[in-house]
């Protein structure tokens, strides 16, 4: 090692504190390597990766597929289980499209009258054998022919069986043929109308055709014999635009035509 002083205004090779920085050398000069061009179809962080960049560049996987709006692309045409969704523009609002779009058609309200005499028919006649024997004739004779005293309190152990089996046979009777034969009864099926499920049209399940039968018979049946039917058959003439009584709205059911 050299003991000499370092020649003036040359700073030595070793002290790194003194050392000049290195210009960098032109790519003529053949000193240094020009920086890679960028990837082709963006500037992402992925070489060579697909066309629009890196994960915030279109995502990861490039541009979103067409029709965009979630994982699977644009929902269906129409956004709803009928083409056009069963409340309109939203789950419980009327903007947007129209409600009834795709529907079948609704039930016509005297079809609707007819199919429930019908009904009514079917399960009365069998009924008025089945009193006989329990004595429900007695004691309306007794009643001057007054039907509701069958369902008074002082009605006897008999009048109370018949009336047990009476509630029992009406709403099995709805509840059964609703949910187990496409939602129709008897008298729908002579009428050519269906009972359907208001969010998709589908044939009511079991819990939803025993909600609608509870609340079509069991007022008629204990006190309001000609009250109720006459109020579930206003709320149908002007509810809109469902025209659903208050067994449709509990069970969320609507009145269709079964051919279209």
């Amino acid at each position: 090692m050299s003991n000499e002083p370092p020649t003036p205004g040359q700073p030595p090779e070793d002290d790194p504190f003194r050392k000049r920085p290195q210009e960098p050398s032109e790519p003529s000069q053949g000193g240094g390597t020009p920086p890679p061009p960028p990837p082709p179809g963006g500037e992402g962080p992925y070489p060579g990766g697909p066309p629009g960049g890196g994960p915030y560049d279109g995502g990861p996987y490039g541009a979103p597929p067409p029709g965009g709006g979630g994982p699977y692309g644009a929902p269906p045409p129409g956004g709803g289980p009928y083409g056009g969704g069963p409340y309109g523009g939203g789950p419980y609002g009327y903007g947007g499209e129209d409600p009834l779009g795709g529907m079948p058609p609704l039930a016509e309200t005297g079809k609707r009258v007819l199919a429930r005499i019908v009904d009514w028919l079917v399960i009365a006649v069998p009924l008025a054998i089945i009193g006989i024997p329990f004595g429900v004739y007695d004691r309306m004779n007794e009643d001057s022919g007054d039907f509701g005293a069958v369902w008074s309190a002082s009605a006897g152990g008999g009048q109370w069986a018949f009336q047990l089996i009476t509630l029992v046979a009406y709403i099995a009777y709805d509840t059964l043929m609703t949910a187990k034969a496409n939602g129709q009864t008897l008298g729908k099926r002579m009428t050519g109308l269906r009972v359907a499920m208001l969010n998709d049209g589908t044939t009511p399940p079991t819990s939803a055709a025993l909600m609608r039968a509870l609340v079509l018979w069991l007022p008629a049946l204990i006190c309001c014999a000609c009250l109720w039917p006459l109020l579930l058959l206003i709320l149908i003439l002007v509810d809109k635009p469902y025209k659903q009584g208050l067994h449709d709205k509990a069970a969320r059911t609507v009145v269709v035509s079964a051919t279209q």
